[in-house]
C-alpha cells in the first residue's frame, strides 16, 4: 500500500499560501526552477493572477521520500465559503499559514473554524519572517489564543510550528536559524499528519469537487473512503435526496504533480477523479453496485445576496460582444451551476432576465468578470440582500466586519459603520493602528469599502464574513447624491463637460460615445439631472469678442466592477461588455421615467 498524507492549506488572502505550494512542488522535483520563471504555477487563471487571490480550490500532489502528499489549496475569501467546506472533507490535516507581521486575520478564522470542527490536525507555518519589523513569537501566541477561542481539542492545541520564508524557499523550526530548503516542513507533515485509515469492505467515495473536460464531460473528484474503486467497474450513485442510480466507472485518475494520471484502481485514503459517472451532484456518494451504503452528504452555505442579470438592450447592444442573446447567457449560467456550488439561478417572469444568487458581491462579480472576458454582454442590477422569514419575523444576513485603521481615522470609521446599523463589538489599539470589530447587516456593507478607503486616505484594511441571520434592523440610508444622465446619444465633448463641471463629478472621458439615459456623472445634489454632454462649440466666420478660455478638465472617476455594482441605485443597471462598462438608467427615455415615477 502507498504511504499517503492528505493536507489542506489554510491562510488569509495574500499571506503566501499559493507561493508555498509552488515551492513544495519544486521540492518534489516536479519542476526545474527555470521552468516557472517567477510565475505562480497554481493560480493559473487570469483573474486569479490579476487580483492575487485564489478563487478555485486545486489539487496537486508531490512525492517526498516515498510518501505521497496530496495538497489541497483553498480560497481565503469567505465569499468562496462554498468551495472551502467540501474541500476540507478530503483532508486529514491542515497547514495554517500566517504572516509573521499581521498574524491570524478574520478570514483565516472562517476556514480554520471549519477545519477544527471536522477534527483536522493543524501544523502552523509562520511565513515572511524575513520581513522587517516582523514578530514571529507574538504571532505564535496569537495563533494559540485563536485556536483556544475556537474550541480546539487538547490534541489540536499541541501543534508543531515551522518558521520561514516561502518566497525565498526556506523553512526551519527556529526563525533565527534559516535553512537552505523547505524540507523541515515536509518532514513535519510526514511525522505529524496522520495517514488516512485503510478501511476494507465495499467501495465508498463522497464526491466533493468536480472537474470538467470538453471530451469526457463532468468528472467526479473525491477521496475514496473505503474499499477499492477499479476501472470499468459497475457502481451505484446515491443521490442527496435518497434515490439511487446505476452507473459505470470508465476511467480512474489519480493526481500527480499538477496533472492527473490514469491508473487501474484506487484504494481507500487516496484522492482520485472518476470519468464516466453520469448525472452526479456534489455531495452524492459513489458506492457498491449490489449493496449501496451512502455516506452523509455535505451541507453547503446558503447564498446571501442576489442580482438581476439581463440581456443587454442598450443602444450600443452587440458592438463588442460575441454572445448577446438570452439563449447564450442562459446556457452560460447553466454551465456555471455545474461547478459553482453556492450559486443559484432562477429564471425571471420577464423574458431575458434571471435572478442569480451567491455568497456576496465578490462571488458574483468574479462570475460577471469571467463572462465578460469570454465575450458575453449583459446588464446587472443592484445587489439585493436575501431576507428570510423565521417564525413570522423578517430576518436579514449579518456579517462580522473587521477594520484595521490608523488611530486618527478610527472615529470617522466608527461613525460611518454605526450609521449603517453596525454594532461595535471590540476595539483594540496596536501601536499606532486600531483594530475595530463590528456586526453589521450585509446590505450595510454594500458600497462601504469605497467610503472607508476615502475616509482613511486609503490606509484601512477591511474584511468581512457572513455570521448569521438576525431580525431586520430597519432602513439604511444609501447613496444620497443623484445621477447625471446624458440627454441625447453622440460623442461627449470637452467643451460641454467643462461648462458642466460645477454640477458634479464625471465618469466619462471626452470623445467617449454616450447614449441618452446613460449615467455620465454624479450630481452634487440629491436629485437626478439630465445634461447635454454632446454639445460642441458653434463655429461661425464672425470674430469672437472674448478670448477663448482654456478647458481644464478634472479627470473622470473610473470604477472597478465591484465598485460599480455597489454604487448604482435601484433604477440603474451596470452594462458589462468585453471592452466597456457603463452605468445607465433602466428606463432610458426621460419622459417615460417621469411617467413611471408618477404611477
Amino acid at each position: 500500500m502507498q504511504n499517503i498524507r492528505n493536507i489542506a492549506i489554510i491562510a488569509h488572502v495574500d499571506h503566501g499560501k499559493t507561493t508555498l505550494v509552488d515551492k513544495m512542488l519544486l521540492a518534489g522535483h516536479l519542476f526545474r526552477d527555470n521552468q516557472t520563471s517567477g510565475e505562480l504555477i497554481l493560480d493559473n487563471n487570469d483573474l486569479e493572477r490579476e487580483r492575487g487571490i485564489t478563487i478555485l480550490s486545486k489539487n496537486v500532489s508531490i512525492n517526498y521520500n516515498g510518501t505521497k502528499i496530496n495538497i489541497i489549496d483553498t480560497p481565503g475569501h469567505s465569499d468562496f465559503g462554498g468551495e472551502v467546506e467540501r474541500v476540507l472533507n478530503m483532508a486529514d490535516g491542515c497547514i495554517l499559514l500566517v504572516d509573521a507581521f499581521e498574524g491570524p486575520m478574520p478570514q483565516t478564522r472562517f476556514v480554520l473554524q471549519k477545519a477544527l470542527e471536522i477534527g483536522l490536525k493543524p501544523i502552523v507555518v509562520v511565513n515572511k519572517v524575513d520581513k522587517p519589523n516582523c514578530r514571529p513569537d507574538e504571532v505564535h501566541e496569537m495563533v494559540f489564543d485563536l485556536m483556544f477561542a475556537l474550541d480546539a481539542t487538547e490534541e489540536q492545541l499541541d501543534f508543531p510550528t515551522i518558521y520561514g520564508s516561502a518566497k525565498n524557499g526556506w523553512m526551519s523550526t527556529d526563525w533565527q536559524k534559516p535553512t537552505e530548503s523547505i524540507t523541515p516542513l515536509l518532514d513535519c507533515i510526514v511525522e505529524n499528519i496522520p495517514a488516512p485509515e485503510m478501511l476494507e469492505g465495499t467501495p465508498q467515495m463522497l464526491i466533493t469537487s468536480l472537474d470538467y473536460s470538453s471530451y469526457t464531460g463532468r468528472i467526479a473528484v473525491g477521496r475514496v473512503h473505503r474499499g477499492t474503486i477499479k476501472e470499468g467497474m459497475n457502481v451505484s450513485l446515491a443521490k442527496r435526496d435518497g434515490s439511487i442510480t446505476k452507473s459505470k466507472v470508465k476511467e480512474v485518475h489519480v493526481f500527480e504533480g499538477l496533472g492527473r494520471v490514469k491508473t487501474t484502481e484506487v484504494s481507500s485514503g487516496d484522492i482520485c477523479a472518476l470519468v464516466g459517472i453520469e448525472g452526479f451532484e456534489i455531495g452524492d456518494t459513489v458506492c457498491d453496485f449490489e449493496n449501496p451504503e451512502p455516506l452523509a452528504p455535505i451541507s453547503i452555505d446558503e447564498p446571501t445576496m442576489s442580482m438581476l442579470f439581463s440581456i443587454n438592450d442598450s443602444p450600443f447592444f452587440g458592438k463588442d460582444g460575441k454572445f448577446v442573446t438570452s439563449r447564450h447567457i442562459h446556457d452560460r449560467l447553466e454551465k456555471e451551476l455545474d461547478k459553482n456550488l453556492a450559486l443559484r439561478v432562477v429564471k425571471s417572469e420577464e423574458d431575458g432576465k434571471w435572478i442569480v444568487s451567491g455568497r456576496g458581491v465578490l462571488h458574483l462579480s468574479v462570475l460577471i468578470e469571467t463572462m465578460r472576458r469570454e465575450g458575453y454582454e449583459l446588464q446587472v442590477g443592484q445587489p439585493q440582500v436575501i431576507y428570510k422569514e423565521i417564525d413570522g419575523v423578517k430576518h436579514e444576513p449579518i456579517e462580522e466586519l473587521t477594520v484595521n485603521v490608523p488611530e486618527e481615522y478610527a472615529s470617522k470609521i466608527i461613525d460611518m459603520v454605526t450609521r449603517r446599523k453596525g454594532e461595535m463589538l471590540m476595539m483594540e489599539s496596536n501601536d499606532d493602528r486600531v483594530n475595530l470589530e463590528f456586526a453589521i447587516p450585509s446590505r450595510g456593507i454594500i458600497g462601504l469599502r469605497t467610503n472607508v478607503l476615502t475616509a482613511s486616505a486609503g490606509e484601512a484594511i477591511m474584511a468581512h464574513r457572513f455570521k448569521e441571520y438576525q431580525p431586520y434592523k430597519g432602513e439604511i440610508e444609501r447613496r444620497t447624491n443623484g445621477s447625471m444622465m446624458a440627454m441625447e446619444s453622440g460623442t461627449a465633448f470637452a467643451y460641454a463637460i467643462d461648462k458642466l463641471q460645477d454640477r458634479g463629478k464625471f465618469f466619462v472621458f471626452p470623445q467617449d460615445e454616450v447614449y441618452a439615459g446613460q449615467v455620465v456623472g454624479e450630481h452634487s445634489h440629491d436629485n437626478d439631472l439630465v445634461i447635454n454632454v454632446t454639445k460642441s462649440k458653434k463655429l461661425t466666420n464672425m470674430r469672437a469678442s472674448g478670448a477663448d478660455d482654456k478647458t481644464r478638465l478634472i479627470p473622470p472617476i473610473q470604477f472597478s466592477l465591484e465598485e460599480a455594482l455597489e454604487y448604482i441605485k435601484e433604477d440603474e443597471y451596470v452594462e458589462v461588455t468585453p471592452k466597456n462598462m457603463r452605468l445607465r438608467k433602466i428606463i432610458l427615455d426621460e419622459n417615460e421615467r417621469k411617467r413611471a415615477k408618477k404611477s
